[in-house]
Order: structure tokens, then C-alpha cells, then sequence
């Protein structure tokens, strides 16, 4: 029977079902083989030679290959259509051709397929072809690439700026997107400006609502009405003016709907509509590419196949009639720069099937799906027709002018399966319907309409007071609202641009041609696995780190973050994958000038390198004080000056006058209350409370430079979750507690049988520990309250030691564990089960343990993603390695040889 090797086994599940007993379907895992991480696996002396190596949990994958080879002498490489499904087939046909399973006589075919249909798959089988050679390169490329300059990068990064982790080809200018939205947040500064608007009636009673557009005859700007004082004076103009109608301007107007998904506008839209991120996105995309339900999610192309438009417009017929079908299916023109990598649009298999009849069990495949199946029956489905009105309404002296408009839809069109969502909210919509308005009849102020709205500003700000002046105004700190209560003015301020979210970064890297559809996920995900960026409220934020290791890339590496150095070195490398360059070319280009960069750094002092980042930064970093003073002056000793230093755990601002004076703070900002605060004297020694590394701590004294003892210090006490304990918070700490926490360790007393026993505070709470003198190791039990580590005394002390004693596995990590769940056999052998840690639910196979993610529900988790979740840890190191042969074997195994 012929082989055929596919990545997953969910997908050589599929596939085995649609090619029957005839065939043996086999599952690589993934690559097979990657380079080492250590030096010289790309040989820059030697034309870029690579070194490969099938990795340990490889091996087994592959050898099951090599042993179905034994009996049939056909292979068939069916991995994903794209650079890295290419490269897998590559790797398994090097492998195995050097493991000598495949032989002259073996027979090797590629063959690939856009979707997982039976249809599909027949065809493929009945078109094979050679491994793309030019696509391969591509490939080799890349990884040469990102292994050149995470290899000779990172350890200037490691020597220079202590604390950084690494640097990555496309994930450093992922990062300075980040850093420098974040600089132009912080270098913003709001204007204020007012918004004036009227609630008016028809003659027939029906209500509308108009905004201020000329004051004076002249036509208003954003800033023309600056202060409370221009509002008032522009309510005024309005309330002693009669207003009648000028013109009513109806123009018919069309939505088209947007083209099919590719992968950055599926991450992008998944992140809008559902909160997921880039990762979560693709990984239950890639579930539903297995499972045979859409098309490959690996994609930059959005056009779509005839017979699926054929497909797509019966099913659009059958369901909401003929008149939401087009005359002509809609043409969407494929934008990919390199054609070779583009691949028809994500779309269902079955457009007649939604996400109801797919019956798909799990929340995040099924609301991806019915995303996808909605976006493509849209994407040829008839445009809305809209009818859009402007009224304009003046006073008869032409001083005052006010704009009413809204939008009424005509025909829904596509609008009645989807719209797509938007980045960021819209100040000023024109979405509300009008209701009928004539031109030339008078438009009356709606007395009283505006009262809540204006209320509602009102507590936002000072509660509202009543003027009692000529023009009647009542105002507080947000509003101005005429004695009509019909003309409202509304105090705004200009805003910083956003915080990219994973969608707007996602858009914004496709806008530069940075990295490509089957980069993005894995981008994101390293830089906030780096902590280099965090992600809150779905928002990313620049660590320390990241803005140091950013700032350093840009002084001196600048040319390797730069926008369009990294765009114009993927169209160089997508000329590879089209053949019309040598990826071999390209790679010495690139080295003869990064190596000379390198070389430069190299000789550079850590003193020298923060002394140029210092000044870099000083616009951050010493920001003018209100008081007029030198913002370098050290606030706590008023003498040294502040200047940037490194840490393990990212920059920092620091006295130089240390070690007299220890004062510190973030880089991104003063904050001294917050990360240094004095509580007290106790014994003629200062109780701080500060914040390091690890977050705030108490301090007695200071350091002395003249001792090396170490001050004494003492972490707030947190649960099981690392939360503070409730009145244990920073905001709770008094020189009282300080003081008593300070004297932890406590010494209760001596135990009958030798031996001091001690309560302390640890990582998982209170505890008391003793050691007898014939003991290997010290004797742990937790207290149940915290209270407890300063009060319990010797007998009950030496009470819960003997009880502890006799029943040892009482309490122990990992005792008497008891699953929640069993989910199900691995494919590699062992069962999978979910147990409640300390940490929260995670799932076990064999040795390893991986913690489920926040958002995953225990009691809804499949088998699948458990697969996927604890293959994902073991390949970090979670699970061990298979013990090596023991030294003599290999000996005799040599001496007999």
C-alpha cells in the first residue's frame, strides 16, 4: 500500500477515511527536523551550509514512516499547501533518504490539496508532482535568516542590556510598532474643544437631533469653540434664533461587501468580534481545516474557486431568495505579492452547511466557523442600497447654521448575514433614520429633550448649577445646556491614537509587508512570551524590557528594524519562492553587512551602551516637573543625578549616587510614592515599603556600603493565586505590620527531641518547618491562617509536626490526586486527565503537566485540545527526554564492531 504522510493525526484521521484501505495514512507531527540551537548550525564560511537534526520526539515519527516503507516502495508527501508544508515534505524525503528507507526503485510523489473533501483529496492523488524546489529555498531561507540573527543578536543583546532574552528577525520590528505607539501616547497632549447640538421638532411633532456647523457665517472648525465661554456663546446664538429648514438633500448610496477571509483578516476580525487572539484564532482554524469543514487558514489570497461561487450563490438563493443573488458573481482581485504562496480564500467546504448543522461542540471552532460561512455568503451576495439625507438648518439671518443627517436602508443586501467590524469606534455616525422634513418649514426647539443627556454629564463632573443670568445657562465642568433645555454643548478632548490590539497590529504589519499570513500568530505570541509585552484588557503594552531592547535596536542596529529594510527583504525572499533569485545570493548579502554591525556592537562597554540609550531616552525619562527643578536631580537625596541602568528584570531609573542613596524607579515614569515610600522608624532603623523585581517588599534600614550583610526584608504574604491577602496589600501595610512581618522567621522554641521549629511565610502561605537531628530533610506543615505565623504556640506547634510525621503523604503536592476528568488515550500511548493544581486546572500525560489556559473551561475541554495543549509543553521541556544507553553497552557495542 502506498504511503502517505500528512502533519497531524486529526488530518491522517480525515484523510484515511476518504482513501480507504488501499492506502497507509502516517502523521510526521509537524517538522521532523529542525536546526540545533547552538552555533554553527548555519555555516557562514561554508556557502550557508545547514546543519539538520530530527528531534527526539521526531524520531519515533519518522521511524514508523521508515518501517511502512519496508512493504510498499511509494511514498506520497501530502502535507499543507504552503512554504512550510513544502519544507516538511523536503525534511521527510532528506530524512528518510538518509536513513536509506527511501531506496532508487521508491517511488516519492507530493501531492496537495486546498481543503480535506473526499473531492479534494481523489484529485490530488490523481495529479501528483515534484517537491517545489524553488519554494524550498524560500524556506531554507528564512530559517537562515531568523537562526543568523537570533544567534549572533541575542548574545550581544545578553552582554550588553542584562535582563533581555532575545531578538528576532520580524518579531524586533513587531516590537517597535509597540514602543512607538506607546511614545506618541505618552507624548500626547489632549486639546480641548466643544461640540454644540440641538434637539429640534417637525411641524408634525416628530423629533430630530442637529449639530452646530457655522457660527458668525463662517463655517466652524474642530477648535473654533476652545472653552466653556465659546459654548455658552454659540447656546446663546442658537436659543435666540428661529430656525427653519434650508435644504433637504436625500442621495441613494451602496454598501458592497468585503471580500472573502485570508488569514490576517480572519485573526483581524476574530479579534473585533470575539475577543481571540492571533494564536487562538489559528488554532481553531486549523481544527476546522483537519476535521474537512473549511479550506487551508494559511492564506494571503481571497479569490475563490468557480465551483465554490457556483456553490455559494445556490445557497444564498435557497436561503434568502433570488433577489439576493448578483446577475454576475463578484470578482475579487488576489492582492498577494507572491503568487506562488497564495492560496484560494478561507471559506467552508459546504456552503449549504452552517455552524447549527455542523453540530461543532467546541465554543471557539464553532464561532470561527459561522464567522467564515457568514463572510463568504456575503462576499456574493446582491450590495445594500441605502438612502442617505442631509438637512440643513439656518436662521434667517444666515448667522447660525445646524446639520441634521441620517441613513436609511433601502434593500439589506449582504447586511442581512454580516458586516464587518470595525477597529475603533466612530465619533460622529450617520446611522439614525430621519423622519420626514420638508424644506422651508420651521424647525422648533424640542424644550426639554436634552435634560437627561445633560444630566448625565453632570455627573460625570461638579453637580450642575443653575445660572441665573440674562441668557439662562445652567453648566458644570462637562456641559452647557440652554434655559430651553433644547441646545446642549458637550466639552471634549482630542484623543492619543490607540494602543494596537492583535487585530490593528495584525493590519498594520500587513500595511507594511512585515512578515507574512503564517507569521503573524507566532510574531505576537514570542513577543509576549519574551515579556517584552504584555496584553490587558486586549490592548498591548510595551514592558521595560521591550522599550530598552527597542531603543538599543535602533541605535545600533537601525537598518535591521526599519519598515522598509524588513519589507523589502520579503519581497526578495518571495522572488526566491517565485525562482528568480538565489537564496544563496541573498543570504551572503545580508550577512556582509549584518556580521560588520555585529562586530561593531561587540567591542562597545555596557557603561558606554547606556550612557547613548540615556540620552536616547531622556525625553521619557526626565520629563520637565511642574516645580521648575532639574528632572535629573534625584528626588530622595536631592544630590545624585538619575541615570538609566539595567537590571535582570528590565531597565530602570536610578540615583548615581548609590550606594549611598538607593533610590530607583520604572523608566516610565516618577511614581516614587508607589515604588519607595517610608513607613517609620522602628529601633532607630527605617521600615520601607518598596517595589523590585518581584514586586513590593519591606525593608529595614538601608543598604551599607561598607557592610556586605544584606538589610532585612520581608515579602507581603499572597494566596495560592499570588493575590495579596486581604488587609496584607500595599495600600494595607502600616509600620506596625511592616515591623511584625519583618520579624519572620519567628523561632516558636526548641522541640523535645532537638531542633528549633520556625513559622515563616512562603510562596503557597504560612507554615511552621523543624528538622530532627536524624532527619534528611526538614518537616513542612501549612497553617491555615496567617494569623497563625504569629501567634501559634510550641505545643500546638509540635502537635501538627508528629501528625505530620505519621501520615507524611497528608498534604503533599501531587498525593492522593484525584482527576476531574478523563478525557481519552494519546496518540503516542497514556492517558490524558485533568486535575485541579494549586495554580488552577491542568492537564496530565505521563510526566507531563501543562496548566490550561484562562480561558479554557475544564468541563468543556475535548480530547483534541488536550492532544494539543500537552504536545505544546512537552516540546518546551516538559517532558523528559528518553534515558540514554548506559556507557558500557555502548563500549561493548563498539568493541564487538
Amino acid at each position: 500500500m502506498p504511503v502517505v504522510v500528512v502533519e497531524s493525526p486529526a488530518k491522517a484521521k480525515t484523510i484515511n477515511k476518504y482513501l480507504g484501505s488501499d492506502y497507509t495514512v502516517l502523521a510526521s507531527y509537524g517538522h521532523v527536523r529542525d536546526l540545533p540551537a547552538k552555533n554553527g548550525s548555519v555555516d557562514t564560511e561554508a556557502d550557508f551550509a545547514m546543519t539538520w537534526e530530527i528531534g527526539n520526539d521526531s524520531k519515533k515519527h519518522v521511524a514508523a514512516i521508515a518501517e511502512a516503507l519496508k512493504s510498499d516502495d511509494e511514498l506520497i508527501l501530502a502535507t499543507d499547501p504552503d512554504r512550510e508544508g513544502e519544507a516538511i515534505s523536503w525534511h521527510l524525503k532528506e530524512a528518510l533518504t538518509k536513513r536509506r528507507s527511501i531506496k532508487k526503485t521508491t517511488q516519492v510523489s507530493r501531492v496537495t490539496f486546498n481543503a480535506i473533501t473526499k473531492k479534494a483529496v481523489t484529485e490530488a492523488m490523481a495529479n501528483p508532482r515534484d517537491i517545489d524546489a524553488p519554494l524550498v529555498e524560500a524556506y531554507l531561507a528564512r530559517r537562515a535568516l531568523d537562526y543568523l540573527v537570533g544567534f549572533n543578536l541575542s548574545p550581544v543583546l545578553w552582554r550588553k542590556l542584562p535582563g533581555a532574552r532575545s531578538a528576532g528577525r520580524v518579531q524586533s520590528v513587531c516590537l517597535r510598532l509597540i514602543v512607538e505607539r506607546e511614545t506618541e501616547i505618552e507624548a500626547f497632549r489632549a486639546r480641548e474643544y466643544w461640540q454644540v447640538k440641538a434637539q429640534l421638532l417637525t411641524p408634525r411633532g416628530q423629533s430630530y437631533e442637529a449639530r452646530l456647523v457655522t457660527l458668525a457665517g463662517k463655517k466652524l472648525d474642530r477648535f473654533d469653540l476652545a472653552n466653556a465661554t465659546d459654548a455658552e456663546m454659540a447656546v446663546s446664538a442658537i436659543e435666540k434664533r428661529a430656525l427653519k429648514i434650508a435644504s433637504v438633500e436625500a442621495k441613494p448610496a451602496s454598501r458592497n461587501p468585503s471580500a472573502p477571509f485570508m488569514t490576517s483578516t480572519l485573526q483581524q476580525e476574530a479579534s473585533r468580534k470575539f475577543g481571540m487572539g492571533a494564536r487562538q484564532c489559528m488554532n481553531a482554524a486549523q481544527r476546522l481545516y483537519e476535521a474537512g469543514h473549511i479550506t487551508y487558514m494559511r492564506t494571503d489570497g481571497i479569490d475563490m474557486a468557480p465551483e465554490a461561487v457556483t456553490a455559494c450563490r445556490d445557497a444564498i438563493k435557497d436561503r434568502f431568495g433570488a433577489n439576493y443573488v448578483p446577475k454576475e458573481p463578484r470578482i475579487y482581485k488576489n492582492k498577494a505579492k507572491n503568487a506562488q504562496e497564495a492560496h484560494e480564500c478561507i471559506r467552508p467546504t459546504d456552503m449549504t452547511k452552517d455552524a447549527a448543522e455542523l453540530k461543532l461542540k467546541d465554543e471557539d471552532q464553532r464561532r470561527l466557523y459561522d464567522l467564515i460561512w457568514k463572510r463568504t455568503l456575503a462576499c456574493q451576495m446582491e450590495g445594500a442600497r441605502l438612502e442617505r439625507t442631509t438637512v440643513e438648518i439656518e436662521s434667517d439671518d444666515k448667522q447660525v447654521g445646524l446639520r441634521a443627517t441620517g441613513q436609511v436602508v433601502v434593500f439589506d443586501g449582504f447586511l442581512k448575514v454580516y458586516e464587518e467590524g470595525r477597529d475603533e469606534p466612530t465619533e460622529d455616525g450617520d446611522d439614525g433614520r430621519l423622519p420626514q422634513i420638508m424644506q422651508g418649514e420651521p424647525a422648533k426647539f424640542d424644550g426639554g429633550a436634552l435634560e437627561a443627556a445633560f444630566d448625565k454629564a453632570g455627573e460625570k463632573g461638579e453637580s450642575v448649577v443653575e445660572d441665573t443670568d440674562t441668557r439662562g445657562m445652567q453648566r458644570n465642568g462637562a456641559a452647557v445646556l440652554a434655559k430651553n433645555g433644547a441646545v446642549l454643548a458637550l466639552q471634549s478632548f482630542t484623543q492619543p491614537p490607540p494602543r494596537y490590539t492583535e487585530a490593528t497590529l495584525v493590519k498594520k504589519m500587513e500595511e507594511l509587508g512585515i512578515g507574512r499570513p503564517s507569521t503573524y500568530a507566532s510574531v505576537i505570541t514570542t513577543i509576549q512570551d519574551r515579556e517584552y509585552v504584555r496584553k490587558e484588557q486586549n490592548r498591548l503594552f510595551p514592558e521595560d524590557k521591550g522599550r530598552i531592547v527597542t531603543i538599543f535596536l535602533l541605535n545600533f542596529f537601525k537598518r535591521y528594524v526599519e519598515y522598509d529594510f524588513t519589507a523589502a527583504l520579503e519581497d526578495e525572499l518571495d522572488q526566491v519562492s517565485n525562482g528568480e533569485e538565489d537564496y544563496k545570493d541573498l543570504l551572503a548579502k545580508f550577512w556582509r553587512d549584518f556580521s560588520a554591525a555585529i562586530a561593531e556592537t561587540s567591542d562597545l562597554r555596557i557603561a558606554e551602551v547606556l550612557d547613548i540609550l540615556d540620552e536616547a531616552l531622556a525625553p521619557q525619562l526626565y520629563p520637565p516637573r511642574e516645580d521648575g527643578s532639574d528632572p535629573r536631580i534625584c528626588p530622595k537625596c536631592g544630590k545624585g543625578q538619575l541615570h538609566l541602568k539595567t537590571s535582570r528584570s528590565g531597565g530602570f531609573v536610578g540615583c548615581g549616587n548609590y550606594p549611598e542613596c538607593t533610590y530607583t524607579r520604572p523608566i516610565t515614569g516618577e511614581g516614587t510614592e508607589a515604588e519607595e515610600k517610608l513607613l517609620g522608624t522602628d529601633n532607630g532603623d527605617e521600615i520601607w515599603l518598596k517595589t523590585g523585581r518581584f514586586g513590593p517588599y519591606l525593608q529595614r534600614g538601608e543598604v551599607h556600603p561598607a557592610s556586605k550583610e544584606k538589610p532585612a526584608r520581608a515579602n507581603l504574604p499572597k494566596d495560592r493565586a499570588k493575590k495579596f491577602l486581604p488587609g496584607w496589600g500595599p495600600e494595607d501595610i502600616t509600620l506596625e505590620k511592616a515591623v511584625t512581618l519583618l520579624t519572620l522567621p519567628r523561632v516558636i522554641g526548641l522541640h523535645p527531641d532537638g531542633g528549633e521549629i520556625k513559622a515563616a511565610l512562603g510562596p503557597f502561605g504560612p507554615y511552621i518547618v523543624h528538622q530532627l537531628p536524624d532527619e534528611d530533610k526538614p518537616t513542612y506543615v501549612n497553617l491555615k491562617e496567617l494569623i497563625e505565623v504569629f501567634e501559634i504556640g510550641m505545643n500546638h506547634a509540635v502537635e501538627l509536626l508528629a501528625e505530620k510525621r505519621a501520615n507524611p503523604g497528608a498534604g503533599r503536592r501531587g498525593s492522593a490526586a484525584k482527576a476531574l476528568r478523563e478525557l481519552g488515550e494519546h496518540p503516542d500511548g497514556g492517558k490524558i486527565a485533568i486535575f485541579e493544581g494549586r495554580y488552577g486546572p491542568y492537564a496530565k500525560w505521563e510526566k507531563v503537566n501543562a496548566t490550561l489556559p484562562d480561558d479554557v473551561d475544564p468541563a468543556k475541554l475535548t480530547l483534541e485540545q488536550a492532544i494539543e495543549i500537552v504536545n505544546e509543553k512537552a516540546k518546551k521541556g516538559g517532558k523528559k527526554k528518553p534515558a540514554k544507553k548506559a556507557a558500557p553497552k555502548k563500549s561493548a557495542a563498539k568493541a564487538k564492531k
